[in-house]
């Protein structure tokens, strides 16, 4: 039985690495088989001689339209979601890096700085810490969480039962960040959201982020903004990992 098809405009690979190499080769095999239509798959790394532009001259992806571009992820995302309404990419996604920075979490505050600059924005750390089993405070106030307690493949689809336990996946970020939302302000701390993020596999392995919940994300934010002193819970998670900040508009 061959895979459903999935359709996008625009997909974008975050990093022509070993892992966007990875994807790319991925999305290439799915585009021969049927399981994907696509118009235009972009590269981003601000390497011109990263792997997948090596595999582009030689014709590794097969018929698959990709493309890379060369800039630092951050510029070349704020360029492609910037005054984008919400229903304008409803065919597009992201496809982020294992490795990347909490660049939507960035996006987001640049698109405060410039909404608001006469008021302070800034990324808060987490006042407590969520119950994850896995978990890291980074120093610029971002927070790292995850299920697992062991080393996941990258090509792993997180499927309802676990290959590492072996035992049913009874873990998912969203609902776990959500439930934490919920019993700050139970506790009687301002936490708004949670804005998630939320990465799901669509096509042989490859995880992707919908570009239009993304630009969705910055109209929660202006609201949230307009309504006075804010602090949004943003997540960019899998079902198993995930990257939280807290962006704080005074």
């Amino acid at each position: 039985m061959s895979a459903p098809q999935v359709t996008f405009r625009h997909i974008a690979v975050i990093g022509g690495g070993c892992y966007g190499r990875w994807y790319t080769q991925q999305l290439s095999r799915a585009f021969e088989k049927g399981a994907l239509q696509v118009e235009q798959v972009t590269v981003i790394d601000r390497d011109a001689e990263c792997q997948v532009a090596q595999g582009v001259r030689q014709q590794a992806f097969g018929a698959l339209p990709v493309r890379v571009h060369t800039s630092e992820w951050s510029e070349w995302l704020a360029a492609w979601l910037d005054d984008v309404p919400p229903g304008d990419r409803v065919h597009d996604a992201l496809v982020p890096s294992p490795l990347m920075p909490h660049l939507l979490l960035d996006w987001l505050v640049a698109r405060a700085v410039r909404r608001w600059p006469e008021r302070p924005v800034s990324v808060e750390p987490l006042r407590a810490p969520p119950p994850m089993p896995w978990q890291r405070a980074a120093p610029d106030g971002r927070h790292y969480v995850s299920f697992a307690e062991w080393m996941c493949p990258v090509n792993c689809i997180e499927p309802a039962r676990c290959p590492a336990t072996r035992g049913p996946r009874s873990w998912s970020m969203p609902p776990a960040v959500e439930a934490y939302v919920a019993s700050e302000r139970e506790a009687g701390h301002q936490l708004d959201g949670p804005i998630i993020f939320h990465c799901l596999h669509r096509t042989w392995g490859v995880g992707m982020i919908d570009a239009d919940a993304i630009a969705a994300a910055d109209e929660t934010v202006a609201r949230a903004g307009n309504a006075g002193e804010a602090r949004v819970l943003v997540g960019t998670v899998s079902h198993c990992h995930g990257a939280l900040g807290v962006l704080h508009i005074a």
